[in-house]
């Protein structure tokens, strides 16, 4: 927090400071609740809660590309005072793009679509994208950093988002979060702000004509500083599989590479396209030994990039205003 108050820094270092003090260990709480219902006879739905221990490792520094991979390292406590072993599970990953004037965004129905946006809206800002545990697209928006006062603030665009897992497992009466987020560089850690609608859409990039809309929902995550925690179990994935997760990358990269609009036939969580990237992962993390041609056949035409290949329908590039 210190770093980000030193005199004579240029806007665009104290920008890359604040983005790299979300890197390290956490603990994590997550609350949202619905504060707003729209529906005719509306329904209380219970605030969500959790918590985690969590650990944000800088995946890449190239100045102006910043990418933050989160791993959650977390470990249970039994009846009789007995700690498990820690459970490593790779989380979603923020990639940051200074003055980038090319976006993925969501348009519902399980549809990515590349967007351009002018120099000017560019100009001075930073893109935040959001990936998904397995390395596909979530969303992305763009915005400046604000440091004023002590306090360093990101707030994005609105975007439209798929279903969090804590979502889609309870409900079915809707298929699009319409957001916002505000990230805030804390002494303590870090803090990111969602403002959310809850919408139903008829087709991608277009809501239902009649109540598309159900309930606002305010969420926070709390990133708080922890001391004294092992993540060492963490270390070890992140370096063990690291390489494993720049060639999946690299594998959506191409996707969207040659085609600019590309839909999931189904959810990519209800799908399970995760699972064998987790395994794959897993057998690395434990030490064991994946040869270079293993590797690219796992993640190539005939395999991986096989099961993407059969999920994914890819159409035409076109702009957002050709809706």
């Amino acid at each position: 927090m210190e770093a980000l108050q030193e005199a004579d820094l240029t806007p665009f270092e104290r920008d890359r400071r604040a983005i790299l003090a979300m890197a390290g260990g956490y603990r994590v709480t997550f609350d949202f609740l619905e504060t707003v219902d729209f529906r005719p006879t509306p329904t209380r739905e219970r605030p969500y809660q959790s918590w985690g221990t969590e650990y944000v490792y800088v995946r890449e520094d190239r100045g102006n590309f910043i990418s933050l991979q989160h791993v959650l390292v977390m470990r249970v406590s039994g009846k009789d005072d007995t700690v498990t072993q820690p459970f490593v599970t790779k989380h979603w990953r923020q990639d940051w793009s200074y003055q980038d004037d090319t976006l993925i965004e969501y348009l519902g129905r399980e549809t990515w679509q590349k967007r351009t946006i002018s120099k000017g809206d560019a100009a001075g800002s930073w893109t935040q994208a959001v990936y998904q545990v397995d390395d596909s697209p979530r969303y992305e928006s763009f915005g400046r950093w604000q440091h004023a006062d002590g306090v360093s603030t990101w707030i994005s665009g609105e975007t439209w988002r798929p279903l969090p897992r804590r979502e889609w497992s309870v409900r079915k009466d809707y298929d699009v979060l319409i957001g916002t987020n505000r990230h805030t560089i804390t002494a303590r850690g870090w803090i990111q702000e969602e403002n959310n609608l809850k919408a139903v859409s008829e087709a991608p990039g277009a809501l239902r004509a009649s109540q598309p809309y159900l309930a606002r929902e305010y969420g926070v995550a709390r990133y708080e500083r922890i001391k004294n925690y092992d993540f060492s179990a963490g270390d070890r994935y992140f370096e063990r599989t690291g390489s494993f997760w720049d060639a999946v990358r690299k594998a959506w990269e191409q996707r969207f590479a040659t085609a600019g609009r590309i839909t999931l036939k189904a959810p990519v969580d209800q799908a399970n396209l995760f699972e064998p990237l987790f395994e794959q992962a897993q057998r690395l993390a434990e030490g064991k030994q994946i040869d270079s041609a293993e590797q690219a056949a796992f993640i190539g035409p005939d395999a991986f990039l096989g099961i993407i290949g059969r999920q994914w329908r890819n159409s035409r590039p076109r702009n957002l205003a050709d809706r």
